[in-house]
């Protein structure tokens, strides 16, 4: 699904110029669950908003679904990466202004989806992560265990084929945590791709292989448990 080939960022403030991700090599196969691991500013969260299709990397090939997409631009970025990757993000990232139905049905509205359809896909996968029962409600007015069920939803609504998530547990107490990461391995276990930047050693025992990055480089790759590859 994801290929990198000598992937380099660097970024520019007036005279100096720094290097987040330098010649990353890196290859994410359909159905796996990869954690990427290191300490802050060895450019985690880089590499995930260029597998995101966020940015460009300034040099390299980044190849999704067999296409290189390095020099894409915006435009056609954003088409791409609509419907075919969900994010979860540390800070749930939700619209306090929509309900919890609204936030969720988002997705569905950018890619046009009708309002039939909409609805449908909303409430089965409400249903799926226990929060149907608050549809109505705003993101304040939930805890930070059911805004990330609410981010997850956001996210699988649209049916993608990857899931990157950056710190999905970093805003919750052990026993929320351990019940978002059960949530994603259950998701992976269905054939879905995961990503997933963490600190937590613990939430990266839920992958099948640990990528360390080290300022900007990956020094070391560790499988923790079989995979197979889902076709």
């Amino acid at each position: 699904m994801i290929k990198t080939t000598n992937l380099y960022k660097t970024f520019r403030t007036e005279d100096v110029q720094t290097s987040a991700l330098n010649k990353v090599n890196f290859n994410v196969k359909n159905g796996e669950f990869v954690a990427i691991m290191g300490p802050s500013g060895c450019g985690k969260s880089t590499l995930l908003n260029i597998l995101g299709l966020l940015d460009n990397p300034t040099s390299g090939e980044y190849f999704f679904d067999g296409k290189d997409v390095s020099k894409y631009k915006e435009k056609h970025l954003t088409s791409l990466r609509k419907g075919n990757i969900g994010f979860v993000f540390q800070s749930f990232n939700l619209i306090d202004e929509l309900t919890v139905f609204e936030n969720i049905e988002l997705p569905l509205v950018y890619l046009k989806i009708s309002a039939k359809e909409r609805k449908q896909r909303v409430e089965a996968i409400m249903e799926r992560m226990q929060i149907g029962h608050r549809k109505k409600h705003f993101p304040q007015q939930l805890s930070g265990g059911q805004q990330q069920r609410v981010a997850l939803c956001r996210a699988l609504v649209a049916k993608p084929k990857l899931i990157l998530a950056d710190e999905p547990t970093g805003n919750l107490d052990s026993k929320n945590g351990i019940e978002v990461m059960n949530l994603l391995r259950e998701l992976n276990n269905e054939g879905t791709t995961v990503i997933m930047v963490t600190h937590s050693k613990r939430d990266a025992e839920f992958a099948h292989r640990v990528v360390n990055l080290f300022d900007g480089q990956i020094i070391t790759e560790n499988s923790q448990r079989k995979f197979e590859v889902v076709l």
